[in-house]
């Protein structure tokens, strides 16, 4: 049975449960214990996920979760990096929802939705309310990270065809490979750029860029590029702005030589990764309590 990751408030009956004894527990641990007894059915995929800042998620869910129980009275933490649950916490027997922690916290009155008569904004207030601050970051970051992709592959497809082919030689010079040749423009034999793996030229690697609107890369144009390839390399990059159709797919996979095929999904991840075609607008900091600074005056 596959289970989604826990939302943070999923997390606040499993932390209680783990701390029901009473006993005082590192951090760490309990986080290892409430994933072992409770969400242990998620798959290595999800147990090893980001939140954006490169945080593992399900820690951090737990962590949020740790931290509005704390607000709420049901924990404490007793020492540094150590947690434990409060009288409070032990006469809880019922399952805690987010409103009771919330209602019990007084952090924000998220529950002002009876007053909303738009559903949309009602789904859009339960969205917020079942997210911790770190996913509403994270979201707010994918949206715009789409959104940049998304203008990004637009533009590609309307500037001019040698200069898509030069953005394409830009882009693997920043991912690491060697110094790029551009090839002459007539009578090129469908090769638009070469890679030097190494600086005296001894691998090779050739490079077709195809920008296309809505055509699909079919089998004829990879058939055409194993062809214009020489003996002296059996490496190619066929980049497209748009897709492959499954003849091309096919054509590349079963190629004595080693075709990589990039479409335009994964050439604006790339480009996004490596800073080609886009700048940073800003730079945003987040801050957290520094305990090692109070450690100091003991």
């Amino acid at each position: 049975m596959i289970i989604e990751i826990p939302k943070f408030h999923e997390t606040f009956n499993p932390i209680l449960k783990v701390l029901s004894d009473g006993k005082t527990i590192h951090t760490r641990e309990l986080q290892k214990l409430v994933i072992e007894k409770y969400f242990y059915q998620l798959n290595e995929e999800q147990l090893a996920e980001k939140t954006k800042s490169g945080e593992n998620l399900v820690n951090n869910r737990i962590a949020w979760g740790k931290s509005y129980l704390k607000k709420g009275g049901y924990i404490f933490y007793p020492e540094r990096g150590n947690v434990k649950i409060t009288d409070k916490g032990l006469k809880q027997k019922s399952e805690l929802s987010l409103k009771n922690v919330v209602d019990d916290s007084g952090i924000v009155n998220f529950y002002a939705e009876e007053n909303l008569k738009n559903n949309t904004k009602k789904n859009e207030l339960k969205e917020i309310i079942n997210s911790s601050p770190q996913d509403l970051i994270d979201t707010g970051f994918s949206q715009i990270e789409k959104e940049v992709k998304n203008d990004l592959l637009e533009k590609l497809k309307t500037i001019d065809p040698y200069y898509f082919e030069k953005v394409i030689l830009i882009l693997l010079k920043k991912m690491g490979y060697g110094e790029f040749i551009e090839t002459s423009k007539s009578g090129d034999g469908g090769i638009d750029g070469i890679i030097n793996e190494d600086k005296l030229g001894l691998d090779k690697i050739y490079i077709q860029a195809k920008r296309f609107n809505e055509n699909k890369v079919r089998e004829k144009d990879i058939r055409n590029f194993i062809g214009a390839m020489s003996g002296d390399t059996n490496k190619g990059v066929f980049v497209t702005t748009s897709l492959f159709d499954i003849g091309a797919i096919e054509k590349a996979k079963n190629a004595h030589h080693k075709i990589i095929l990039l479409d335009g999904n994964k050439l604006v991840d790339l480009m996004h990764e490596f800073n080609v075609g886009i700048q940073i607008k800003a730079t945003y900091e987040v801050k957290q309590l520094d305990q090692d600074f109070f450690e100091e005056q003991y």
